[in-house]
């Protein structure tokens, strides 16, 4: 049997907390693409199914990225599920002023005009419905369009504060 904790008074929890309850939380691994001037990008851990009927998906984004300026107005994003053979593709859209559409980033340009990376487990592009705030991020709602979901191999995986793949 486990000791319960005190639940009697409401607190906020500490951003420590959070980080090391979700280091636990084992979360796909996600490129979100989007076109403004430039193709922007980031790796994202909080890509989630919303609903199927109309098929919709969120994820959040801080708006002090370098990404966040595009994907403010962009009205199409592009959601990319990476492979665990793209620990490096992950890596580089996660990197501070990585230049993340140079070699070796293969990708073209999709429907709406939204950067699709290729080699990835599946992509959708989709329109944006929503951008909601939180705290300094935004989560934002976005409906599928058109996507792929043929791309081979397993998942990529991020855990305990790194990028891992499945075990057989």
């Amino acid at each position: 049997m486990t000791a319960t904790p005190d639940l009697g008074t409401p607190r906020l929890a500490s951003p420590d907390l959070l980080r090391s309850v979700f280091r636990r939380h084992a979360a796909g691994v996600a490129v979100i693409t989007a076109q403004g001037e430039r193709p922007v990008g980031f790796t994202a851990t909080s890509l989630t199914s919303v609903a199927a009927e109309p098929p919709m998906i969120s994820f959040g984004v801080d708006t002090a990225s370098s990404s966040w300026p595009v994907l403010s107005e962009a009205s199409h994003i592009g959601a990319h599920i990476l492979g665990d053979h793209q620990e490096e593709l992950a890596g580089t859209f996660a990197r501070s002023g990585a230049d993340r559409f140079a070699p070796p980033t293969a990708w073209r340009t999709g429907p709406e005009g939204v950067p699709v990376l290729d080699g990835v487990l599946a992509w959708l592009v989709c329109r944006v419905v929503a951008r909601v705030p939180a705290a300094g991020h935004r989560v934002v709602i976005a409906q599928a369009v058109v996507g792929d979901p043929a791309g081979a191999g397993r998942p990529l995986l991020y855990h305990q504060g790194r990028f891992n793949a499945l075990r057989d």
